[in-house]
């Protein structure tokens, strides 16, 4: 990759970054949902994704929208279907084996590295409704340029991020401490492994190791967009923006499930504004350099990155898009006014489980909740959060005419190329 001048901007690469949540990620749906129908209206066409990253829940949509990049959006009506379509007992697997084991597993026994629900019938979802083969279709036909799933290996504590990329394409030459990059023809087992939150899902073996939820280290994964050459970022976060906390006094103390919800929280949520400020803080450099130091200040400074054998430094246009109202709360709502506490047997034990009381918040619930009527809320505030933000939107995809042509690759193999270790890539 050379380094970018004043004179010869590189070309618009856009990357879509879809984090982690668990049954929040309905609300991914929702604001892909405006991007890729209402908005490719008013826009003339849906705009162009050239990366798509995604970890935890975020992976599963990731998977699911490319493999229908070729038409994205009849893949997102699907995919909205699919979502709608939930039922929590259809979803999670949870049945007097698991309630009666749930005792000792939260006291530390049982079955070693069980999860409180059985994974097969989100296993079974996930390998039915996506079009896996769909995929490497999308990359040679340059709908797409690259595809990463993050996951976390179990015996090492690293990220390691699989990516799959065209026939053309190539990984990044080198990751970050404690990261691995493996390419991969992603399947549904990549996907499992990045949804699999600790304690609520088993870990799933790819190969000789074993993996757990991509969030735990990387829930928002801006990192592996940057290194394929992304020039504009948009994120979907799954946590209200916090600005004014305060201390709510309790009498009782606090349940097991909103210990837990928060938990889930500090671990899943809240990581992506970081991220984001980091990138600022590198465009604000760039503009100042070049104010103090005119335009030749970025290829001199990438002379010397170049040199180090880091990535050139480079202008980065970035967008959140992100609940404006708490999802948790959201959650704790929909359980006592819905029809679930008069389900079936397993969606009462459910519901016990994720039970706050009288507390306002369901952080927990709203991570569980793979349940039609709630993901069709989470659906509707995406799109209207989406929506919201058009004036944005329209600013950072640009217009149709700027989007290029898909350019589709004469091969038709794809070898997978051996995995990335830590060097000194930034």
């Amino acid at each position: 990759m050379s380094p970018p001048t004043h004179d010869a901007p590189p070309r618009r690469k856009v990357a879509v970054i879809l984090s982690g949540g668990g049954a929040r990620g309905a609300y991914e749906v929702g604001v892909l949902s405006y991007i890729l129908d209402a908005f490719a209206r008013v826009r003339g066409r849906p705009p162009r994704i050239d990366v798509l990253c995604g970890t935890s829940v975020g992976a599963i949509n990731a998977c699911f929208l490319a493999a229908h990049l070729n038409d994205p959006t009849l893949g997102i009506r699907r995919l909205i279907d699919l979502w709608n379509e939930l039922q929590l007992e259809a979803v999670l697997g949870f049945g007097m084996k698991q309630a009666l084991s749930l005792p000792r597993l939260m006291l530390g026994g049982g079955q070693s590295g069980a999860g409180i629900f059985d994974v097969a019938p989100m296993a079974k979802i996930i390998e039915k409704e996506i079009p896996w083969r769909a995929i490497a279709r999308t990359l040679r036909h340059g709908h797409l340029s690259a595809l990463s799933v993050s996951a976390t290996e179990i015996a090492t504590g690293r990220t390691v991020i699989f990516m799959q990329t065209g026939p053309d394409g190539a990984l990044p030459s080198q990751a970050p401490p404690r990261t691995v990059i493996r390419g991969a023809h992603i399947g549904p087992l990549h996907a499992l492994a990045s949804a699999s939150i600790p304690l609520l899902f088993p870990p799933v073996r790819i190969g000789n190791e074993l993996y757990m939820d991509g969030g735990i280290r990387q829930n928002t994964p801006i990192a592996p967009a940057l290194w394929l050459g992304a020039t504009h970022v948009l994120a979907i976060g799954l946590s209200r923006e916090l600005r004014d906390l305060h201390s709510v006094e309790r009498k009782n103390v606090p349940r097991a499930s909103l210990v837990l919800g928060k938990v889930l929280n500090a671990f899943l949520l809240d990581h992506v504004q970081s991220d984001f400020e980091v990138l600022s803080r590198v465009n604000s450099m760039i503009d100042d350099g070049e104010k103090a130091f005119g335009p030749s200040f970025l290829p001199s400074l990438n002379a010397v990155a170049t040199r180090r054998g880091v990535l050139p430094y480079r202008r980065v246009k970035s967008l959140v898009v992100r609940p404006s109202v708490d999802l948790g709360r959201m959650a704790a709502s929909h359980i006592r006014t819905s029809k679930l506490r008069s389900g079936p047997l397993v969606t009462r034990q459910l519901l016990s489980l994720m039970d706050v009381g009288e507390d306002t918040e369901a952080d927990l619930a709203s991570y569980l909740l793979f349940d039609g009527p709630f993901t069709q809320k989470l659906i509707a505030l995406g799109r209207a959060d989406a929506e919201a933000r058009r004036r944005e939107l329209l600013e950072f995809f640009g217009s149709a005419q700027e989007d290029p042509e898909p350019l589709a690759s004469e091969r038709e193999e794809w070898s997978i190329p051996p995995p990335v270790g830590p060097g000194r890539l930034t």
